[in-house]
């Protein structure tokens, strides 16, 4: 079986070069593109397992790169990697679908972990046929909608159930506030986030979460939350009492 190929879009070539050496030193196969528009050519053309793509290309900017891949349904497989540090353009590629976001300089080794979480062979959302998952002493059955800790159910406003389903079908992922109000609150509630943070911290409450040092659910500051990865399936015949 062929290891995973990933194809670096990125302006500098020092940079593609330090990359190629990484990601090869761990066994991947690694294509290079110097500027968006032939990227966007070797996706079509080669169809990469993950794409690490810089924003500052010189002759698009890195979110239509990006936006293209979207409306392919694959990017989730984007890893951006970038120079720019605002909490808003952070949000806006997140929210464009990019499967984690990497700041300028990096530390190789966190990049390169990032890069085996979001190779991992797992669907980016949890499907209908496995709804029964668990994590520590967490337990969620998504076709029930029954939540317990430690065996004992927790009973949730409608409110809190939808995000956190919206969070643990996508562990590991960031998911933006936007993402959240919009699909939760509707269209015109984006920017409502005060919203969003009275639900979580009620969740948390219930879930035995502690925000310092969460378990489950992580914040990433002005950008949204991320449930842990650390789901696993279980017998959809198990029942927490």
């Amino acid at each position: 079986m062929n290891s995973p190929l990933l194809l670096v879009i990125d302006d500098e070539p020092q940079i593609r070069r330090f990359l190629g050496i990484s990601l090869q030193s761990q066994g991947y196969r690694v294509i290079e593109a110097g500027d968006g528009r032939e990227g966007l050519m070797k996706i079509g053309a080669y169809d990469p397992d993950l794409v690490i793509l810089d924003l500052g290309l010189p002759d698009m900017d890195g979110k239509k790169v990006l936006e293209t891949i979207s409306h392919t349904g694959k990017a989730g497989k984007v890893l951006v990697l970038s120079v720019r540090n605002d909490e808003d353009e952070k949000v806006a590629v997140l929210d464009l679908g990019a499967g984690d976001y990497v700041t300028k300089p990096f530390g190789i080794q966190e990049l390169l972990a990032r890069v085996r979480r979001m190779l991992r062979d797992e669907p980016p959302a949890r499907t209908p046929r496995t709804t029964v998952f668990e994590t520590g002493n967490f337990w969620i059955d998504l076709a029930r909608r029954e939540v317990a800790i430690f065996n004992e159910p927790v009973h949730l406003t409608p409110k809190e159930y939808a995000v956190l389903e919206q969070l643990a079908t996508h562990p590991g992922r960031v998911v933006t506030q936007t993402q959240l109000l919009s699909k939760i609150w509707g269209p015109s509630h984006g920017d409502d986030s005060h919203y969003l943070r009275v639900v979580v911290g009620r969740l948390r409450q219930k879930l035995g979460d502690n925000p310092d040092n969460p378990s489950l659910i992580e914040t990433e500051s002005g950008v949204g939350y991320r449930f842990t990865d650390n789901l696993t399936e279980v017998p959809q015949t198990k029942s927490p009492r």
